[in-house]
């Protein structure tokens, strides 16, 4: 016992302050939790997924998932919402590398990173969104994806570039046919670099005629 009234650590060497344990931040503990789920989702499924596994993974303590997730169905909500935050952050990043005002280039770029992120994030994708189907369906009604489209299709309308009648619906159209190449992609094990840039030539060549009724444009290059 100490004369001074402190207590000391007897294995913590004279003069030097005991080192002071490092906790995670909460936001950093939520993104661990959230990254040892995709892995563990992808490698073994949801359902054979436990929590336990989830907080092992995250090498946190169990209670310690409950403090940021209410249940695992939350935890997918969460997943599902922080893939289309990134997928819609880099189609951004790549339409904002391109001029306002060139709104062929922002389309061709639009196409070229919502194919490339798609089919470099299959394997989540499927399972955070074909796996698990709740049934709360607004997030899929309500597709961010679709929404950025849309402001991209009325931008290029209002500047007299393309003719579009309904945004959306155009938008709905186009979405789906990209994913549907990359599915196609997929399925037929063509999802090399040059065979990703011949599917993204021909995805925008047909955006293009979609968005020129009756007419054959090559401006995209």
């Amino acid at each position: 016992m100490s004369t001074s009234g402190t207590t000391t650590d007897p294995a913590q060497p004279e003069g030097e302050a005991a080192p002071r344990r490092r906790t995670k931040a909460p936001e950093t503990r939520a993104a661990a939790l959230m990254d040892a789920a995709e892995r563990l989702f992808i490698s073994k499924g949801i359902a054979t997924t436990s929590i336990d596994d989830i907080a092992a993974g995250a090498q946190v303590a169990k209670g310690t998932f409950y403090l940021y997730f209410p249940s695992k169905e939350a935890l997918l909500g969460a997943l599902q919402q922080r893939f289309v935050d990134t997928f819609c952050g880099r189609l951004q990043a790549a339409m904002d590398r391109q001029r306002p005002d060139n709104h062929h280039a922002r389309l061709k770029a639009w196409v070229e990173a919502g194919l490339q992120t798609y089919l470099d994030n299959v394997a989540l994708h499927d399972v955070v969104f074909h796996e698990y189907r709740p049934e709360d369906r607004r997030m899929r009604n309500d597709n961010a994806v679709i929404t950025q489209l849309v402001g991209l299709l009325k931008q290029g309308d209002a500047a007299g570039i393309w003719d579009v009648e309904d945004a959306t619906f155009t938008a709905v159209v186009l979405f789906n046919a990209l994913h549907g190449v990359a599915d196609d992609a997929v399925a037929m094990g063509q999802t090399g670099d040059a065979e990703r840039k011949r599917r993204a030539r021909a995805l925008t060549k047909f955006f293009e005629q979609a968005l020129h009724p009756g007419e054959d444009d090559d401006s995209a290059g």
